[in-house]
């Protein structure tokens, strides 16, 4: 009897303790939406073993990040951004700057930083994917035609050889390179030539020849119904869009993978959260090298991390469906062989004027 008693003793103060010992607390991301936000559910919150992630969707911008923080009432623990709110939103103080050395390494032990395919622009962010605009059309279009099947972003420009009307977004990003690359310079040189007054004549003078047969977008989906309908015989498009009609919907589109532009995607923690432990550990998970692969079992955005690709590719066939995945990445193999990286400080010191010239020239 006295030795039940002192094991229910023991037992109750276990139970006590446990009891007393807080709660790991939820957090919440915002982020896109659609099928991207869903590959970050099954690939960073659903193996997620430290407690649980709440995804929320935005529309972008530092807007509500500007109110929460500066109201002090934080209701996004983490935020996916764009290249320039990363690196507005940490020069601005709105991002907590996290300690490098928290994060996991490569499988050789080079750090994450390191193990990155761009520059790391600050301490407030951990890499997420590449995504890029491409031009595709679809099979058969130009069956007969007497140039054949377009092959690069010159072919894009030209409706002489590659007739039918084009599909554009817009704004002007990755328009401007695209047009120079078309226009004959290299993609190393891209950046050189548009920090001249010359360089951005000439990209304004390669999209005149495509003017009078432009339908413009400006919604995602767009530009696959542009091309599913014949309206355009080519768009420019994401390359995630392009890649989920064809390997979870069986779409014939074909990527032309040459001169493509391919954009940067970054996860931050607001600053002054009351979950910084938490959230700290779930951007520790969400960047580490096993878990950027596994969203690419989902969406066919390139992970930025180098290792993550060699995870991937060492695990072939890797998309969920059971089929091949890496000739749908953006910042591997062929599609790399004339591709541009964007680059977010040139767009935030040039973009508004060079948006206010596009829009001008839209509406010529």
């Amino acid at each position: 009897m006295r030795k039940s008693l002192l094991l229910s003793t023991v037992v109750s103060t276990m139970v006590g303790a446990a009891l007393a010992l807080p709660a790991a607390a939820d957090v919440t991301v915002a982020s896109w939406g659609g099928a991207y936000t869903m590959s970050q559910q099954k690939a960073y919150a659903d193996t997620w073993k430290g407690g649980k992630a709440n995804f929320v969707n935005y529309n972008g911008g530092l807007g509500e990040v500007r109110t929460q923080v500066e109201a002090g009432n934080i209701q996004w623990d983490i935020v996916d951004v764009l290249p320039h709110e990363a690196r507005v939103g940490c020069d601005e103080g709105l991002f907590e700057e996290l300690p490098r050395d928290a994060f996991t390494p490569a499988a050789d032990g080079t750090s994450m930083d390191d193990d990155t395919m761009v520059s790391v622009p600050n301490n407030c962010v951990v890499p997420q994917i590449f995504w890029s605009y491409v031009p595709f059309y679809q099979a058969g279009t130009f069956d007969g035609n007497a140039a054949g099947n377009p092959k690069t972003i010159g072919d894009f420009f030209n409706v002489k050889k590659f007739p039918g009307k084009r599909g554009i977004h817009t704004w002007a990003n990755a328009l401007i390179e695209m047009a120079l690359m078309a226009d004959g310079v290299a993609a190393a040189d891209v950046y050189k030539v548009m920090d001249t007054e010359a360089g951005i004549d000439r990209a304004f003078a390669k999209l005149d020849t495509i003017k009078d047969h432009a339908v413009f977008w400006s919604s995602g989906s767009k530009p696959l119904e542009l091309v599913s309908s014949g309206e355009v015989s080519m768009a420019l498009a994401y390359n995630g869009r392009i890649g989920a009609a064809v390997l979870s919907e069986g779409a014939k589109f074909v990527t032309n993978w040459d001169g493509q532009v391919l954009e940067e995607e970054w996860l931050v923690m607001l600053k002054g959260t009351k979950n910084k432990k938490e959230a700290l550990e779930f951007m520790v998970h969400a960047s580490a090298p096993a878990q950027q692969a596994g969203q690419a079992k989902w969406i066919n955005y390139g992970p930025m991390r180098k290792s993550a690709l060699a995870i991937i590719a060492a695990g072939e066939p890797w998309f969920n469906t059971g089929v091949n995945i890496m000739e749908h990445m953006p910042n591997a193999g062929e599609a790399m062989n004339n591709a541009v990286f964007a680059n977010p400080e040139w767009w935030a010191d040039n973009g508004d004027s060079i948006s206010e010239r596009f829009k001008a020239w839209m509406g010529q």
